[in-house]
């Protein structure tokens, strides 16, 4: 268990967040949210003692150790078996061989893999090592900043069943819902340099946001149109003896009344690619291809079109070729065998993660936005730059001192500039926040032109993807079917009984499927109906109420000027009872909506769970 309190956080005139107070409880698993820049990894870090607090304190039980993963190591052992031994615990350990090799082949490592020393590895490679000694010394608190980025779908899998077992506590941050909702118990978030915490997945906790920011909104309007009526009363009244006491009286409700500053809007980035029509069914077509950089070929033999519209998704293993399937097709490299065939109007947009090295390091960010499109002009550049975050003077800073997910954006500011009929994107969601990830699925999603991604993202592939080109089996092959369909008739071979379970199980057939669906629907109808009823009955005594309330503040300006002392006691108990109630039914509102909405989501998941 972890203790926060009162913690505060800024860096010169920037506060991150501040009064963040929290308790990690016991087995809790917490997905923790924000927009980039808005303080988690500051947070992980103060939790680390790796940095302090300008207010506040952290409190861990006696002994308590807290497991996570950093990004540079020092390798003390010649193989990476005997680095990962290093990291068990107790008299056991030697013994514990088994424990080790488990890791390191769940993380995608082979068994040739385990006498090669660490520095024969990739960067990537690498932090998965890290990520494998930590998941070893088996630490009461796991604190993950982002342990998706270097992973494969195949590992990402095995890593989500591993978290959902894992016994201490943890605090994940990722950039992928769908795999945060999948490992977690509870959600916290950073919002407005504050941190709420509730159990449930992210949905539920944007979904309270909304809701309470609506809240605070009619709240807000309501007090100003209050202000408003005091203000007009007091400056009508205040120079007449007859009324001043009550002018005077309202002067000083006045000087008491909070003063509700109004939301400021959130940055967001909002993707609007630059479609230009394209003539013709076939944008592209790959014949017959072959390439390897060694005589042993990574693609062999490989055929499929690339037809207008088509949202193709590039899957498999690290290292088998994804990246290298998606720089032939935008010719940055050639087959060995076999042709590319390109539609004569095709224009493509590439993301890939070898182009954020070739940005013009002494480019400003608008110079190098509009190089790709001169002919748009600076002050389209200036809009597409505060598109993606860099807006105002941030447009005028150089390449060369972005951070690499600055420089991610960037390169994402220059697909959004160029014309194209053709996108290729190469695990374009690394370096965004959430609600980024989300406006760049739904973007590709509308496209009216040709996708091809890699990603290793498996919510984003169930938005997106229709087709596949699938590297697995020792083999690249075309398929014409979603990823759920591909996961149910094929799955991946490196799973434990992937492909024999789903022959194996004993599965409902599809009348059974269809009797337990109509069941499960009447069942979430017997739930959610009263549910409905009463959210419906508490949005029309708010509006019959807040008509009231308008009426009664009418009428109360009106008898301002008759003297009738006796009416406007009546009139303004009556309007403050009218605005409690009004207030007690959006709590009321707030709590049957979010009750609503869990039950749905619990049923959808049912749901889905019968068609697998």
């Amino acid at each position: 268990m972890i203790q926060v309190v009162g913690l505060e956080k800024g860096f010169a005139t920037q506060v991150l967040f501040q009064d963040v107070t929290f308790t990690l409880g016991k087995g809790e698993r917490v997905g923790l949210v924000g927009r980039n820049g808005t303080g988690k990894t500051t947070l992980f870090k103060i939790l680390l003692g790796e940095e302090f607090p300008d207010k506040g304190e952290v409190i861990f039980p006696k002994n308590y150790l807290i497991g996570t993963l950093k990004q540079h190591l020092i390798f003390t052992k010649p193989t990476i078996l005997e680095e990962c031994m290093t990291a068990l615990r107790g008299e056991n350990a030697a013994f514990e061989q088994y424990k080790v090799e488990k890791m390191l082949l769940g993380l995608g490592f082979k068994t040739s893999d385990f006498n090669r020393p660490p520095s024969d590895f990739s960067g990537g490679y690498q932090i998965r090592l890290n990520l494998a000694k930590v998941l070893i010394a088996e630490p009461d608190c796991l604190l993950l900043d982002e342990p998706t980025n270097y992973l494969d779908i195949v590992s990402m899998r095995w890593l989500s069943k591993f978290l959902r077992e894992f016994k201490g506590e943890m605090i994940l941050i990722t950039h992928d819902r769908g795999f945060m909702d999948e490992v977690t118990t509870h959600t916290m978030g950073i919002w407005r340099q504050k941190l709420v915490k509730i159990p449930g997945g992210s949905s539920k906790y944007f979904e309270q946001i909304i809701l309470e920011e609506e809240i605070y909104e009619k709240t807000r309007q309501n007090t100003d149109r209050k202000r408003k009526d005091l203000e007009d009363f007091v400056n009508r009244f205040k120079a007449k003896a007859s009324k001043a006491a009550q002018a005077q009286s309202r002067l000083k409700l006045l000087e008491k009344m909070p003063e509700l500053e109004a939301l400021s809007m959130m940055a967001n980035l909002d993707f609007e690619f630059n479609h230009q029509e394209c003539p013709g069914k076939v944008l592209m077509e790959a014949r017959d291809i072959s390439f390897g950089y060694t005589e042993q070929s990574l693609i062999d033999h490989l055929s499929f079109p690339i037809l207008r519209g088509d949202k193709i998704a590039i899957i498999g293993k690290n290292g088998k070729g994804k990246s290298t399937l998606l720089n032939l097709l935008a010719g940055e490299l050639q087959p060995t065998s076999g042709e590319i065939n390109k539609n004569v109007n095709l224009l493509i947009g590439h993301f890939g993660q070898t182009n954020i090295n070739r940005l013009s390091l002494e480019n400003t960010i608008e110079e190098e936005i509009l190089s790709v499109n001169p002919m748009m002009g600076a002050q389209r550049a200036r809009s597409i730059a505060g598109t993606m975050m860099f807006s105002g003077d941030l447009g005028k800073k150089k390449i060369k001192v972005l951070s690499g997910g600055e420089r991610a954006r960037v390169l994402l500011g220059k697909l959004l500039a160029k014309p194209s009929n053709l996108l290729l994107l190469d695990e374009p969601t690394n370096h965004l926040d959430q609600e980024s990830v989300e406006s760049l699925t739904l973007e590709l999603q509308n496209y009216p032109g040709a996708v091809v991604i890699v990603t290793h993202s498996e919510s984003m592939l169930r938005e997106v993807a229709q087709k596949l080109v699938v590297f697995h089996h020792d083999k690249v092959e075309f398929l014409t079917e979603t990823y759920d369909d591909f996961l149910k008739k094929i799955g991946w071979e490196e799973e434990e009984g992937a492909t024999t379970s789903v022959k194996t199980q004993d599965k409902p057939n599809r009348q059974e499927i269809k009797r337990l669906r109509s069941e499960m629907i009447i069942e979430r109808g017997r739930e959610l109906n009263p549910l409905k009823k009463k959210m419906e009955s508490l949005e029309k005594e708010i509006m019959k109420l807040e008509e009231e309330q308008e009426k009664l503040e009418a009428a109360l300006i009106d008898l301002a000027s008759s003297g009738d002392s006796k009416k406007i006691q009546e009139n303004a108990q009556r309007l403050g009872s009218v605005r409690k109630r009004v207030d007690d039914a959006f709590e009321e509102l707030t709590e049957v909506t979010l009750n609503h909405d869990e039950i749905f989501q619990n049923y959808e998941g049912k749901l889905r769970a019968l068609e697998v």
